[in-house]
Order: C-alpha cells, then structure tokens, then sequence
C-alpha cells in the first residue's frame, strides 16, 4: 500500500517543473508516470501535481548517474600503467 500523503508536501504543476528541468511538460508527466517523479492527479478534471522534494532527488539522481558515466569514461580511456601508478604513462598532464 503507498504511503499515505503528508501535510506540508508542496506540489508543483508540471510547466513549472519542466521549466526547472529544462524538458517538456510531456517529459514531466511520462517520469511521473515512469515514478521517477513522485506525483499525484487531483482535482476535476484530473491534473498532475508534481512533489517539489520529488523534484529535487531526480536532479541528485541524475548528477549521481552523469559522475559515475564520467568516471567510467574516464577509466576507460586510461591505460593500465596509469591505473597501477607504474611504467608508461600515455595521456599524462
């Protein structure tokens, strides 16, 4: 069973939050729907709301995911010397 919702929760409309994300509010409501994004649909007719915290774990995320696709790039670019700290380096500074 989800959790039942919390009072004090600030919801978001999704042009706002995919002006914040750079993306289109079509964008915004297929993460939501993916439940990358926590939202809800309220009110008559129903329209997505878009938890603001829910926003802000999404950018952590996503930073998280492009360091480690860096770091992963930049190990394999490396070559085995450099890694040991031994022998010939090919890329040095």
């Amino acid at each position: 069973m989800p959790d039942a919702p919390t009072f004090g929760v600030r919801y978001l409309d999704p042009a706002q939050v995919a002006e914040l994300l750079g993306v289109t509010v079509d964008e915004v409501i297929a993460l939501a729907l993916e439940r990358r994004l926590r939202g809800i649909k309220t009110g008559t007719p129903a329209r997505w709301r878009i938890e603001e915290a829910s926003v802000a774990d999404y950018i952590e995320d996503e930073t998280e995911a492009t360091r480690r696709h860096a770091l992963w790039e930049g190990s394999n670019a490396a070559s085995f010397p450099e890694l040991w700290g031994t022998g010939i380096v090919r890329h040095g500074d």
